[in-house]
């Protein structure tokens, strides 16, 4: 059966923390907004000058002067505050950001993380990743487990330029949670998502990993 996309942020929220102040990436992590758990302080920044973001508006309400760095409308609150760019990078690569959850199109069984470019086609540019995977404490990466192709995009290592080498923390897939803790130790499988077994992800998966959970 496997986690949508809605049940991969709610389970990416679950790493959140009282006091926290949390970067989200582009795609599946904007919505981990939407699963902050009721009565918990989180403060959510952003790489082009805001601290403090709000919920994604309602249909009818957006403000075109309110985006987020994936150009996404977003509202503020009491306690929203905006500076430049700078200052937010500099929040970034001071280590001041205690958490920050990314999108991936390939991580490898040492923790690192290639989430920008595939070689050959038109992208934007990479924006805040690599100071993001670079100065940030603590790196989840939420991504689907195959390829549109079925190709696996957890490998034993990524063929697509790095974001940065031994970075990713926590991986979450559609069909489980890994825990990969930079390459300091073995990749463990720690969570299957509902209907999924470990045969199943290995054999979607190319790296080497551990399950420290028997399969359903």
């Amino acid at each position: 059966m496997a986690w949508t996309r809605d049940d991969m942020a709610a389970r990416a929220a679950k790493e959140l923390r009282d006091g926290f102040y949390v970067n989200l990436g582009i795609g599946i992590p904007t919505l981990v907004a939407n699963y902050i758990p009721e009565g918990m302080s989180v403060t959510l920044q952003s790489e082009n000058g805001m601290l403090g973001m709000g919920p994604f508006p309602f249909e009818g309400d957006e403000d075109a002067d309110l985006i987020n760095a994936g150009k996404q409308t977003i509202t503020e609150l009491d306690s929203s505050s905006y500076f430049s760019s700078a200052d937010s990078f500099a929040m970034i690569r001071g280590g001041h950001i205690a958490l920050s959850i990314l999108g991936g199109m390939q991580v490898s069984q040492a923790g690192d993380l290639a989430n920008w470019m595939v070689p050959g086609k038109m992208v934007k540019g990479m924006g805040g990743a690599m100071d993001l995977v670079a100065g940030v404490k603590r790196v989840v990466v939420v991504m689907d487990h195959c390829e549109k192709s079925g190709a696996p995009k957890l490998l034993k290592a990524c063929s697509l330029p790095l974001t940065g080498a031994h970075v990713v923390d926590l991986l979450i897939t559609e069909l489980g949670v890994f825990e990969i803790n930079r390459g300091k130790t073995p990749v463990r499988l720690i969570e299957l998502a509902p209907g999924v077994t470990v045969d199943e992800i290995k054999a979607k998966t190319e790296a080497v990993f551990e399950a420290a959970i028997s399969s359903r």
